[in-house]
């Protein structure tokens, strides 16, 4: 199971979305037509244009300006961001990054004035929160304005690293977003068959581990068997934030194939032992780094078991995504690891197709379909999939970001599975190989704080 970032702003939701909130925005009143600031910026905001959007920003920002008329100067705004082109915006964020930051001067001086009581501390928050605030809490009031500003970052994660300026943004973009998208708003809600047709076309569209090949690789996924939880906020009822895909079996899943096997037939669920999270698809690229999926699997998992209280195993059916990039960036680490006859053997293979004499190029060859590589290659690259999930780390985290997921919220690695994902992307990913992590109730929180605090990971890898 990868969670993994979806690019549906690419796609017809996004679209749908933007044509949404334009004609929502359309009815609301504006101010007078007479008004110096009524000026429509072209999309690339080029000659006057960004002088005037400057100035249609400090309009909203004048605290002698009436509420609402600055509210109403705030869909303006929206609605042309709306129709900037991707050079448009980055010169509209840039603009809101550079030119309403924090007044620095004011901050310093206001630190040296500071004492330990509370009205020295309320004016040293104050002076610590930038001008351009109060315009995207403005936004954030508008009907759907909360999607906006979630599409707004999603823009703004693509161009974060032009600048410092634009990094400041994106991080106080996050901050907010992160308090508004607090756990405690998020409702969980089970997808099934039934659900509206608009609901299930986007988990259609927003899957983003294993495609989603038509309606009826849809229903199959949601059979009786099969279960779907998805994360919502009350201010974006239509469109799940994360979802996570499940299917009932008995005993620890080992290859993806028959769990997206339409032709499959179904488990009688009273006989189902494992809950397999096989997918979780994170749907709003805006909202990367607010990390839901922990707590999703937990409630998932609570919700599993009043539906199926005989269920005795939480597991995934992971991928590795970063075990061929690994492999490939260090080939000596990778031989080191390796017996001398594992190499003698590694030479002769390499020799016969032609390929240099190491791991990662003797993978990158079509192995699949001669039987008497791939049962070579079964063991060998175990052993390094094993090495790099467990000793290859980044501090005193697991380099590999699926590992570190799942061990951070408290599941121990259990069983490397050879062939178990024969698509082009599970090939090319991690040589076909997927993971089991498991997730012992009772062994949860000990196994979370053992990694969080010490780097110590829940390891018991065995072949399947």
């Amino acid at each position: 199971m990868l969670i993994q970032q979806t690019r549906s702003t690419e796609g017809s939701l996004f679209n749908r979305s933007l044509s949404r909130l334009k004609e929502l925005w359309k009815s609301f009143p504006l101010v007078a037509e007479d008004s110096q600031i009524q000026q429509q910026a072209n999309i690339d905001l080029q000659g006057d244009s960004l002088a005037v959007l400057r100035q249609e920003i400090s309009f909203c920002l004048n605290p002698s300006v009436g509420e609402m008329a600055s509210r109403k100067q705030a869909v303006l705004i929206a609605r042309q961001y709306l129709e900037l082109s991707p050079l448009g915006k980055e010169r509209f964020l840039t603009l809101l990054a550079e030119d309403f930051d924090l007044d620095y001067v004011q901050v310093k001086a206001t630190i040296d004035k500071w004492q330990p009581n509370p009205v020295s501390t309320n004016k040293l928050r104050q002076a610590l929160e930038s001008p351009r605030l109060t315009l995207l809490r403005q936004f954030n009031e508008l009907p759907d304005g909360i999607k906006f500003l979630v599409n707004m970052r999603a823009d703004l994660l693509s161009i974060k690293d032009k600048s410092q300026a634009l990094q400041g943004l994106q991080q106080e973009m996050k901050q907010l977003l992160h308090a508004w998208f607090d756990l405690g708003f998020l409702q969980l809600e089970k997808i099934t068959w039934d659900s509206p047709t608009s609901m299930l076309e986007k988990l259609i569209e927003y899957e983003a581990v294993h495609a989603i090949n038509g309606w009826g690789d849809l229903k199959n996924r949601l059979a009786s068997d099969r279960c779907c939880y998805a994360f919502f906020h009350p201010q974006m009822p239509d469109e799940p934030l994360i979802f996570i895909e499940v299917a009932l079996t008995k005993g620890l899943a080992g290859e993806m194939d028959p769990l997206l096997d339409e032709d499959a037939p179904l488990l009688d669920t009273d006989t189902a032992d494992t809950a397999i999270f096989y997918s979780i698809s994170n749907t709003q690229r805006g909202l990367a780094g607010i990390g839901f999926g922990n707590f999703l699997i937990k409630n998932v998992v609570a919700q599993l078991l009043q539906q199926f209280p005989h269920l005795t195993q939480f597991s995934t059916l992971s991928p590795i995504p970063g075990f061929n990039k690994w492999l490939t960036a260090n080939p000596d680490k990778a031989l080191a690891q390796l017996s001398e006859q594992q190499h003698q053997q590694l030479k002769v293979y390499s020799e016969e197709l032609g390929v240099a004499a190491n791991m990662s190029a003797l993978l990158a060859s079509p192995w699949q379909d001669n039987k008497e590589l791939s049962a070579w290659l079964e063991a060998p690259t175990k052993q390094l999939i094993s090495h790099y999930l467990i000793t290859e780390k980044r501090g005193k985290n697991a380099l590999d970001p699926v590992a570190n997921f799942h061990l951070s919220n408290g599941a121990k690695a259990a069983r490397l599975n050879w062939r178990a994902n024969l698509s082009k992307r599970g090939i090319k990913e991690s040589a076909a190989v997927m993971i089991n992590y498991v997730y012992e109730l009772d062994k949860i929180e000990s196994n979370c704080v053992d990694y969080v605090e010490n780097g110590q990971i829940a390891n018991a890898l065995q072949a399947s």
